[in-house]
């Protein structure tokens, strides 16, 4: 059908079908010519430009009905769909209400321009998904300081009758209908407080006594009308209440709780038939929707890529982030336009706000035929299927939310002995002990459990949370931990609303508090590290440094230099939490989490770089031809850190000594490079209110401690060249540029490879490397039996041997070890076993730095943890396997450096 003929049916559907579309064809002949002839958006300015002479209030009225038809025929006709529809409405609700705000401020206070009143649209509005016949649900703030007020009138009293005056304009009907129906009922109070409030009560309000349905209609929300200045400051000032970055579970109950309740009084309205409610029906548009805001309100505070204000829009956006899967996201995309244009269709029949199909036979097959389709049967057909798939997803959405405890293998008395028993018989130890800590957490012991919320949330959550440590490998240990997070969060609620909602995160805690006491520190200090692990993609490793880096560099508007800092340090803590997780349920190859680990580290000193050379700029300005440059040395050059690792760094300048920035307050290029360097160190080192990153280690810069904390490439390239030690090449094998140009790096990488390809006495650099190991094994003995890194044949022993035969050879010079010993084997240099030997000791250093951090045997569970880390079946199998790896490496020591040379037995 083409496009005269598709006009021509949806004219002739609306004439025979609906009273309201025909009456609005008569009257806007002349408009629906330029929509056949022209198209909608000429349509649209026709319409605009067609009652522009008349009084604001029936210039607007007659607008809006020319609109609905002119919308009407084109919907009818498949010109366009259900977006486009509900996006012109809005568009026209916040033309009129600026409209009607404008004619009210040049009648009170002419020569006025409108400021000091805001509208915020709420709803439908907010998210521009306006229906033909939707109220509007706006709120209204104005500034007292800043409000035109006529002489000796309170701003308050001018506020209440500018709020008076708009909802008037907006609502007063006649023979063309209406602008918008307004609903003030969303304000803040709504039974108590006036139609406008001050801008600050309102923030205040919310940031204190918002109740939770509240929130969610905030998702939808934006500055619509008015001082648009002031409407958007008082949504900056929200957007903490609204993208809530902890996760309160205990909110999305509440919301899946208040769709059971309109389940339950639309119950007439449920079964699918005449009288269905296609709105608040069990799956219908509603559902859709409070599907789409629980899993905003779960993800959108720590993720700005979900607060999308339309469903369409959001439902796309929790695809992409993999949060819904694509399928069941384009599922209900497709659902929801279908319910939205049949929602339509009954309301084009009178210009009536309803969402229910009509009871009688005869109107519910007039409607049918309006939207195209043979009768009333047959529009139940096509619900049918799409209210049945929307009703399962959401479903399943609040059987989640109410997955508990309810096979929970203990039943928890507040009498002593019948607790004391039902511990007992759950197996858990010591049950007479654990029974009096249980009634002290119970009593007020423990501060976050003395408000009625903690105790609420904790005593949902214990019955499962005891049972999960009754099977703990280590159970008194897990839960003297656990007794320590207890004492330490400042709040506990949304920690065990959490765990009510995701039961299967209860055995991850009891894994972390069992096997790795450094993530049970970061949780004591952060409950809300748990929140990041709800998703399946919490176990993918992480992504590239670029990745990464895109990652730490959201920001909200308005963010200064500490916000922006404290983020990064949000981030990676979550981000370092994730792959320790990672490590101890087994996950990923603890090669891959080393270099997980390293990658975070990379990218957040490129992102905190940044950072500080924006503030510090800023202030000093720049120097011409010369930038920061940043070398990363060991674990950290080589790509594969531990989670206790610190950051070894050298830091650099290109261009000439001798330049000045020039900035409000200049620095020669020496002052300028070091103050810079001590800003960076200080972003990626000191800790603030969101804790710490990384120790910063710069003690191999030239000289030393007491050397200049950042020098030029010139400096640089004459210190290595002419004064450096032998330990110093070796250090800078394994150097990586990780922050400056293209270009810097690779002047900088030039350097560096001409030091190590320079001549130099093969027995000299065995000597200086004996000498150094030597010097080590003295001064920097081993922690305990696991400290597989100080141990004679340990990891040095393996950096040694490959710079001491990389500067020998001058081959090999990678980076990475685990390159760079297959270089070295390729060459003949050493034997195979000795990156077995590597890659074996590798696995246990990054386990072990995590799970015994003090070196020391772990109990016999986390010993089985660990072996299988390291690809042994159990702790005797992996204890022979490294003393075969140290044989190996002591055996190839002895090659490189001799028999009589062998490492120090102590080490």
């Amino acid at each position: 059908m083409n496009a005269s003929d598709s006009y021509a049916d949806a004219i002739g559907r609306a004439r025979d079908h609906s009273p309201f579309l025909a009456l609005a064809l008569d009257r806007h002949p002349l408009l629906l010519e330029v929509l056949r002839q022209q198209g909608v958006d000429a349509a649209i300015e026709a319409i605009a430009a067609a009652y522009a002479d008349a009084p604001v209030g029936e210039c607007l009225r007659r607008r809006k009905n020319a609109l609905a038809m002119m919308l009407g025929i084109a919907d009818l006709a498949g010109v366009i769909g259900v977006e486009k529809v509900t996006h012109c409405l809005s568009d026209f609700a916040d033309a009129a209400l600026d409209a009607a705000l404008g004619d009210i401020f040049a009648k009170r206070s002419p020569g006025e321009t409108v400021r000091g009143f805001a509208v915020i649209a709420l709803g439908k509005h907010g998210g521009q998904e306006l229906n033909y016949s939707s109220d509007i649900d706006p709120i209204f703030i104005y500034d007292p300081e800043t409000l035109p007020v006529r002489p000796r009138e309170d701003p308050a009293d001018a506020a209440q009758r500018i709020a008076r005056q708009l909802v008037d304009l907006m609502s007063a009907r006649d023979g063309y209908g209406y602008v918008f129906r307004m609903d003030l009922r969303l304000r803040p109070a709504a039974e108590v407080t006036p139609l406008a409030i001050p801008v600050d009560a309102a923030i205040s309000h919310y940031e204190s006594q918002a109740l939770t349905w509240e929130q969610a209609a905030y998702i939808r929300s934006r500055a619509a009308a008015g001082d648009r200045m002031l409407g958007n400051y008082f949504m900056e000032a929200l957007r903490p209440f609204i993208w809530r970055r902890s996760l309160d579970f205990g909110t999305i109950d509440e919301i899946a709780a208040l769709t059971r309740q309109i389940r339950d009084h639309y119950s007439k309205g449920q079964l699918l038939g005449p009288g269905f409610d296609i709105k608040r029906g069990r799956g219908g548009i509603r559902e859709v929707e409070f599907f789409t805001q629980a899993h905003q309100l779960i993800h959108g505070g720590r993720n700005p890529a979900l607060r999308a204000r339309s469903t369409l829009d959001a439902l796309a956006a929790l695809a992409a982030q993999d949060i819904v899967p694509d399928e069941e996201a384009d599922m209900l995309a497709r659902h929801y336009r279908t319910l939205r244009t049949l929602e339509h269709r009954l309301q084009m029949v009178d210009d009536q706000q309803t969402h229910s199909l009509p009871q009688d036979v005869e109107a519910l097959n007039n409607v049918a035929r309006l939207h195209g389709l043979k009768d009333g049967a047959a529009m139940i057909e096509v619900l049918s299927g799409v209210t049945s798939e929307v009703g399962q997803v959401y479903d399943g959405l609040i059987a989640s939310q109410r997955a508990s405890s309810d096979d929970a293998a203990i039943t928890l008395s507040s009498d002593p002995e019948l607790l004391v028993d039902a511990l007992a018989s759950a197996g858990l130890q010591a049950p007479e002990a654990l029974a009096a800590r249980v009634q002290a957490w119970r009593g007020g012991a423990v501060r976050a459990l003395r408000s009625a919320a903690g105790r609420k949330a904790f005593e949902a959550v214990l019955p499962a949370l005891l049972a999960a440590f009754a099977d703990a490998p280590d159970q008194a240990g897990a839960l003297n931990r656990f007794d320590d997070l207890l004492r330490q969060l400042p709040s506990t609620v949304n920690v065990f609303r959490l765990l009510e909602a995701r039961p299967a995160l209860m055995q991850t805690l009891v894994d972390i508090l069992s096997h790795a006491p450094p993530l049970a520190e970061s949780l004591a200090r952060r409950g809300d590290l748990l929140d990041g692990l709800i998703d399946a993609s919490a176990y993918d490793l992480v992504g590239s440094v670029e990745d990464i880096v895109q990652r730490l560099s959201r920001e909200e508007p308005g963010d200064d230099y500490q916000q922006r800092l404290d983020a990064v340090r949000v981030r990676v803590g979550e981000m370092r939490f994730g792959l320790g997780v990672q490590l101890i349920e087994g996950r990923h190859d603890p090669i891959a989490i080393a270099g997980g680990y390293a990658r975070v580290a990379e990218a957040a000193i490129i992102r905190l770089a940044d950072c500080a050379v924006q503030e510090f700029t800023a202030v000093h300005g720049r120097i011409a031809d010369s930038e920061p440059v940043i070398l990363a040395l060991g674990r950290l050059g080589g790509g594969a850190l531990t989670h206790a690792s610190d950051l070894d760094l050298i830091f650099l300048f290109s261009g000439e000594i001798g330049g000045e920035s020039d900035g409000a307050r200049p620095l020669g290029s020496t002052q300028y490079h070091n103050r810079l360097a001590q800003r960076i160190i200080a972003a990626l080192s000191v800790a603030t209110a969101a804790g710490a990153l990384y120790e910063v280690d710069t003690r191999l810069r030239p000289n030393g401690a007491q050397g200049l904390l950042a020098v030029s490439f010139a400096s640089f390239s004459d210190y290595q060249r002419g004064h450096a030690w032998t330990w110093e090449h070796m250090a800078l094998c394994r150097a990586r540029v990780v922050y400056g140009s293209a270009a810097a790096r690779s002047r900088l990488e030039g350097i560096i490879g001409d030091v190590l390809h320079s001549p130099r006495d093969a027995s000299e650099t065995a000597a200086a490397a004996r000498k150094m190991r030597t010097d080590i094994a003295a001064h920097k003995r081993p922690i305990g039996p696991l400290d597989v890194k100080l141990l004679p044949g340990g990891l040095i022993d393996i950096e040694f041997i490959v710079h001491t035969l990389q500067l020998q050879h001058h081959t090999g010079f990678y980076p990475d070890l685990r390159d760079a010993l297959g270089a070295l084997a390729q060459a003949g240099l050493v034997d195979v076993s000795l990156g077995r030997a590597h890659d074996l000791l590798t696995r246990l250093l990054v386990t072990v730095r995590l799970v015994a951090p003090d070196c020391v045997v772990p109990v016999p569970a986390s010993q089985i943890l660990i072996a299988r880390a390291c690809g042994c079946g159990s702790w005797d199998e992996l204890l022979a396997t490294v003393e075969e790896a140290r044989a190996d490496v002591l055996a190839c020591w002895q090659k490189v450096f001799g028999a009589a040379d062998s490492v120090p037995p102590n080490g």
